[in-house]
């Protein structure tokens, strides 16, 4: 008879082979998928996402334990069965496929039993992948659907059956199968993947030497590479707290040795990492859903997106500029940093793909799906003008296994969020919220949008980016357009303080992961972070009112919006950090804030007055700290 424990060993060891090889061969199967349908034929919508929710649910179950404090990577009996559940379920749909469809949505017992598998695996796989926010409120929406008579007023409703509920969700493309899903089984993953693959091939180690070389040898420049370099690297991998790891490790630790206060090097990591999703041209996957939820060109998201990102950045330099003009603080010797044209020589070609994806995007105007598989592809050839980066068969793995576990949590949190959706348009409780918002707000439009950024703000602390923006977007955003704001504004409103969430108290999830690595408070750096990033939290109001701030309209107004934004994202730096060319007196620092305010809202007459306001606290600055002028000149940007 054997012994047990080396029964129980082998068995642990055939696992640990075992679990791996299964992750890496799914995650290969899911790549070549989505390469082969971006790039030979799309398969019919529900297949698609069919196939791609099965991939990815396998993977989940393979890769994230059950309860908390289990190994990652280490599949148990019961997740082998749950991915023989999710295959089943998923073969379902494909096998049945023609006498579904022709059954015109009246679901047999095999339907109805299958779909609440399907529903089940989704709420635990995004359990794991996401925690328990999201499949609470996944949960009481599907709730919702059954206990609509005993709910009086407004939210009530004459309530539906398990197999109408069932029916919508998983044998439609109005419920799990919906828009969030299809954007990310379609184009979503292939920008993961190239993202994915750009990292592995040594790009983010290319944008921190190419922001160093660009922004060290300035005041505070430690400070400006880190917001450079996580801007670059955000817009191209769309999560914060990723991104904080992956550039703060370098970037924190050199601020605080060049004289910022730990709090003070956390909270420009956090802000510069979180605005990465509102960084075009890749932005954060959210972005992909306002397309499709609105029928409009990616390429219009982006455009529109590009003026408030701009703002934010701009806000958090002139913060880190002034903050080190305050300090003292000069630059890195140029012996200490690298030569930009050695930089680019040996990195440029990292920038050519994302070259390629805006030119199909913008001036070809091909699909997402399209551009993405042309910019994969210039990747793969680029990779081969130099000897390091080259792609062999381990990089093409590794990028694959990256791309797939990254796309985890997309994916998961869109098919959540489709059962939220799902909900909503049987009960037609997107109406009553919606209504319900208007009477709440009693039509006036500030308050609708204050209550609507609390919501979003709320929501993302326990959610992911994609899923806060869905759930928020799809109950608030047509309030917002009843009260006249635009379609793409009112649903960029929403994205962005879904994105701000990660800096906003007490769940600062960037804030945290920032906090790991300055060694300080998170509740400090978070709100020193919405501190030096509070344009995001003003410049969203500001084009809801008015959309010139999003490019709406001819390039006369746009221009003279941005000059005066870009004037007013300065002064409301030197408001919050207290200081321009020398300490700023609460008068001063309040005329600044007001001006700022004035001349983010497009308009002339708030244009002037703004003008005039930051005029006022600026010479009063200037003149009292003549003596300081030639000091502070040589703190400038200009080395």
């Amino acid at each position: 008879m054997s012994d047990p424990a080396l029964s129980s060993s082998g068995e642990r060891r055939k696992r640990d082979f075992l679990t791996p090889l299964a992750i890496t061969a799914v995650s290969l199967i899911l790549t070549f998928f989505h390469l082969y349908t971006a790039g030979v034929s799309m398969l019919t919508a529900w297949i698609q996402r069919d196939i791609h929710l099965v991939l990815i649910l396998i993977i989940v179950f393979l890769a994230l334990p059950a309860r908390r404090g289990g190994e990652r990577n280490r599949a148990t009996i019961l997740d082998w069965v749950l991915i023989a559940l999710a295959m089943a379920s998923g073969s379902y749909i494909v096998v049945n496929y023609q006498d579904i469809v022709q059954r015109l949505g009246a679901p047999n017992t095999s339907d109805i039993v299958f779909g609440i598998i399907m529903i089940g695996l989704i709420l635990e796989a995004t359990r794991r992948a996401t925690g328990w926010v999201l499949v609470i409120i996944a949960g009481t929406f599907l709730l919702y659907n059954f206990i609509g008579p005993y709910i009086p007023g407004l939210l009530g409703h004459k309530g539906y059956s398990v197999s109408r509920v069932v029916s919508q969700m998983y044998l439609t493309t109005e419920g799990i199968f919906g828009v969030p899903l299809g954007v990310s089984a379609s184009y979503i993953f292939l920008f993961i993947f190239l993202t994915s693959m750009l990292e592995k091939l040594g790009m983010g180690d290319f944008l921190l030497k190419l922001a160093m070389a660009l922004m060290g040898r300035f005041a505070g420049g430690p400070a400006k590479t880190a917001v450079l370099a996580s801007g670059f690297m955000g817009s191209i991998s769309g999560s914060a707290v990723a991104n904080v790891v992956g550039t703060g490790t370098f970037t924190i630790p050199l601020m605080k040795r060049n004289g910022y206060q730990p709090h003070f090097a956390g909270a420009v990591e956090a802000c510069a990492s979180s605005g990465g999703q509102l960084m075009p041209p890749i932005m954060g996957a959210a972005a992909f859903i306002i397309a499709e939820f609105l029928g409009i060109p990616y390429i219009n998201v982006v455009v529109a997106a590009i003026i408030p990102a701009l703002l934010y950045y701009l806000c958090v330099l002139f913060g880190v500029h002034f903050e080190a003009c305050r300090l003292g603080l000069t630059g890195l010797p140029r012996e200490q940093l690298p030569n930009a044209w050695k930089v680019l020589r040996e990195g440029g070609h990292f920038l050519i793909p994302l070259v390629v994806l805006v030119y199909f995007l913008a001036v070809l105007q091909y699909t997402p799906v399209r551009s993405g598989f042309y910019a994969i592809i210039a990747m793969f050839i680029v990779s081969f003008f130099n000897k390091e980066t080259r792609i062999n068969w381990s990089r093409f793995k590794e990028g694959a296994v990256a791309a797939a576990q990254n796309t985890c949590t997309v994916a998961l949190a869109c098919a959540a969020a489709g059962l939220v959706i799902g909900s909503i348009n049987i009960t037609g409780a997107g109406l009553k919220i919606s209504s319900f918002i208007v009477a709440l707000s009693a039509g006036t439009l500030w308050l609708a949008l204050l209550m609507t950024a609390v919501v979003a703000l709320i929501m993302g602390m326990g959610l992911p980016t994609t899923a806060a923006y869905i759930v928020t977007g799809t109950m608030a955003a047509p309030a917002l357009i009843k009260l006249g704001v635009l379609p793409l504004a009112a649903h960029l409103f929403v994205f962005y303080f879904a994105i701000i969430s990660a800096i906003t108290p007490p769940v600062a999830l960037a804030a945290y992961a920032a906090a790991g690595i300055a060694k300080d408070d998170p509740m400090r750096i978070g709100f020193t972070a919405c501190k030096i990033g509070l344009a995001a939290f003003i410049v969203p109001f500001m084009f809801a009112y008015e959309p010139t701030l999003i490019a709406e309209g001819d390039f006369w107004h746009i221009a003279w919006a941005v000059l005066t934004a870009v004037i007013g994202v300065m002064a409301l730096a030197g408001s919050t950090i207290g200081f321009v060319v020398r300490a700023a007196s609460v008068p001063e620092r309040a005329m600044l804030l007001a001006g700022s305010l004035m001349t983010l809202y497009p308009g002339i007459y708030t244009d002037i007055i703004g003008l005039i306001l930051i005029a006022l606290a600026l010479g009063a600055n200037i003149i009292k700290g003549k003596k300081l002028v030639g000091k502070v000149s040589a703190q400038s940007f200009i080395p």
